[in-house]
């Protein structure tokens, strides 16, 4: 029988999911400040570059001094499979532990979620203790904050940003790269009608709007994942603050997010950090095993809620 050797304990990383709009990256950076981490993008969109309000990416302002990963890397054109992302985010990951620090995944794909923590035979669930947090709402409140968004990211410039992506792109194919940021296909009739001195169907918003919608109603599979396959997923219902963003005409306060959001998940990850986890026993084919860690929590923690 091949004899193991034990090395050091599993690090520990924290993923904070949900659907598009819901606050991931607000509730990232907070915990990567709390906790001494930094924030590694998981959204297939923001690896590209190019075209900030359409792919909402954070700004510098927003970021807070906090190191991210995997952010505007990438050619706007450049094809990136699962595969690839499953390698460099592995390899992100790595850095950050080796520097001592938490890596905070910050989610939006859901394929790609998928094939960093199940991918290469599960190879980093195996190696790594690992904590879901994964924000929820009911969907008819967040298709409402996503048409207050769209109308943002318009006043914003979101229609000046994709008539340069669609100028610099006669042809292009919207199945690659960050031309495949939700509502930009769409853009494109309402483009080419414009340019064509065509009255166009549809506003610039109703262009945004439609798929944006579309793309909020769409199942998540974070709950199934927390049943079949023994992912460790706290669902935090950010219902109750898109509802008090509603009766406020869009607006949400900082001590609100605090109340809703950052309170039970600060709870949650302080103790998920504080549970002592087995070694790892490594085999001499590379092979590795480990007593699985957690705190025997339930998957459904009290409520909390989102603001961006």
């Amino acid at each position: 029988m091949e004899q193991a050797r034990v090395v050091e304990k599993k690090p520990k990383v924290v993923f904070v999911l949900g659907a598009t709009a819901t606050g991931k990256s607000k509730l990232a950076i907070a915990l990567a400040k709390r906790f001494d981490g930094e924030v590694i993008n998981a959204d297939k969109i923001q690896l590209h570059a190019g075209a900030p309000i359409i792919t909402n990416k954070v700004t510098e302002e927003e970021q807070d001094g906090v190191r991210h990963h995997l952010l505007g890397v990438l050619p706007p054109d450049a094809d990136f499979t699962a595969e690839d992302f499953r390698r460099e985010a592995a390899a992100a990951v790595s850095r950050v532990v080796a520097a001592g620090r938490l890596p905070v995944v910050a989610g939006g794909s859901n394929t790609y979620i998928e094939a960093l923590v199940e991918g290469d035979g599960a190879a980093f669930r195996a190696a790594h203790d690992v904590l879901f947090l994964w924000i929820d709402s009911a969907p008819a409140l967040l298709a409402w904050y996503t048409a207050e968004r769209v109308d943002d990211m318009v006043a914003r410039g979101l229609v000046d940003e994709a008539r340069a992506s669609f100028d610099a792109g006669a042809g292009a194919d919207y199945s690659r790269g960050v031309r495949r940021a939700i509502g930009l296909p769409e853009m494109h009739a309402y483009l080419a009608a414009e340019r064509g001195g065509a009255p166009a169907r549809r506003s610039s918003r109703r262009c945004w709007r439609a798929p944006c919608a579309r793309s909020r109603t769409t199942p998540s599979p974070w709950s199934a994942r927390s049943k079949l396959d023994g992912w460790d997923v706290r669902r935090v219902d950010a219902t109750a603050l898109f509802a008090r963003m509603a009766k406020a005409g869009g607006a949400c306060d900082q001590q609100t997010w605090e109340a809703l959001v950052w309170e039970p998940c600060e709870k949650m990850v302080r103790r998920f950090l504080e549970t002592p986890v087995a070694p790892i026993a490594v085999y001499g084919n590379g092979t590795s095993s480990a007593a699985a860690g957690g705190d025997g929590e339930p998957t459904v923690p009290a409520s909390g809620g989102h603001c961006d």
